[in-house]
Order: C-alpha cells, then structure tokens, then sequence
C-alpha cells in the first residue's frame, strides 16, 4: 500500500466532487471520499470500488465543527500512509446583499471555505510530504475549488466571494512554502458549474449554458499528471459566450 497513490476529497458525494473521484479512481487512486452524511460517502465509496478497483473509504464530515476535520485526516491516514492529493471541494454560499449578511452566517461560509482548507491542509500535510518524498518524480497536490467569484465578484454574492478570494490566496501561500519540496497547490476558479449548488439560477441561467462538472474534474485529472516542477497557481474557466468576467 505504502506505493499505491492516494487522495482524500471533500464534497465528494455528488457534483464536482464526484466527479474528481471518479477521475482519480480511473488513474489508480485509492481515495477517501467525504460529505455530511454517512450514507451517501458509503454509496459513492462502494460505486467506485465495484467500477475502478481500487479501495475506497467513506468518511462523513461537516466542515463547519474543526474537531471532524482533524478526525477526517486521520481516518484517511489509518488507511493510506501517504497523501498525493487533497482535493478542498466542499464549500457554502449564501444569497443576499452585504449590508444584510448576518455575522453568523459569514463566518460559517469563511470556516467552511477557508478556515477548514487551513486545518485540513495542516493535518495533511506530513501525508502530503510523505507522498512527495517517495514519489519525486510526481510530487504530492492540492487542489482547492474556488470560484471565478473569487476572481471577479458579483452583486449579492460578496460573502462567498470573499471566502474563494481568501483559498486562492491560501493556495498562493502553500505554494511559496512548500512547492520546493514537492508539494503544489491549484486553485480552480470556474464560472457557474451545472450542480445542485447552482439549481437556483436554472431560470436566469440554463444548465446546458454552465460548465459540467466532468470538465472541472478532467483539469484535476491534469493536474495531479504534473511533475512538481510545474506550479499552476490557479486556473479560470469560464463559460462559454461570455466575457470571462461573468460566473
């Protein structure tokens, strides 16, 4: 097991989430695969053993309470000696203007979007270097999923903006202290993603127009293909007909 790759992914129960895994399963790894509710990582996890032949594990976690988080490495850790890629795909939103977020509210979209991409990438990290040194030649990743949001914000969506701004200036960071020994870091900003998190814009926004979640997953797929020599801070995806600017 020690040489098998393997990764641990959040939000993995369905979505884009799903989608990584299913790419990362088809490339060999062994994945731990995590969401909110047990059931469902247990139903993902078992489709991807019967479908690529690899182990899988289902890890159920809210990212909002930081004592699961610690807990979620671990258990991918008494699994997996070693990390070649954290993928931070869970994430949270809320709709309405800036001058009537509630405080509460903020902060749990900066703990759900951030704050727990720090502490899981903290916890992960001696998994992270284990892989990088066993594995020169690949290195270890760190995929973190923001939003063209964080990039270029929209009205009434300041709160979560800020959050994805915050990861990719995250991901910046883990790459100025750790790309030297291995270890890369990604931040993938794309515009509005046909997901369940976005089936509130079906009548202004038509899910045909969105990015599909397989495309997001095969540039993760791309990613972790990369040598360590190569660091992509962060890549936009926008949809197509528009300006680049527009989730």
């Amino acid at each position: 097991m020690t040489l098998s790759r393997s990764a641990l992914i959040t939000g993995a129960s369905r979505g884009i989430g799903a989608s990584i895994a299913d790419v990362l399963a088809a490339r060999g790894y062994h994945l731990t695969v995590s969401a909110r509710t047990q059931s469902d990582v247990d139903r993902v996890a078992a489709r991807l053993e019967d479908s690529y032949g690899i182990s899988a594990h289902g890890v159920a976690a809210d990212l909002s309470q930081p004592s699961e988080l610690d807990q979620l490495v671990a258990a991918h850790a008494a699994r997996f000696p070693r990390m070649d890629a954290l993928v931070l795909n869970a994430g949270m939103g809320s709709l309405g203007s800036i001058e009537k977020l509630d405080s509460e509210r903020v902060q749990q979209i900066f703990q759900v979007n951030f704050g727990s991409a720090v502490q899981l990438f903290q916890a992960s990290l001696p998994y992270l270097r284990a892989a990088a040194d066993l594995s020169p030649g690949s290195g270890a990743r760190v995929i973190a999923l923001a939003s063209i949001l964080g990039v270029y914000p929209q009205p009434k969506l300041g709160a979560y903006a800020a959050s994805k701004a915050a990861l990719r200036s995250l991901v910046e960071s883990i790459n100025l202290e750790h790309s030297e020994s291995g270890i890369g870091a990604t931040a993938v900003c794309p515009a509005y993603v046909a997901t369940d998190m976005t089936a509130w814009l079906k009548d202004t926004v038509h899910p045909e127009a969105m990015i599909r979640p397989d495309d997001i997953a095969h540039l993760v797929g791309a990613l972790v293909a990369l040598s360590p020599r190569a660091v992509v801070n962060e890549i936009v995806v926008s949809r197509a007909g528009t300006d680049g600017r527009i989730a």
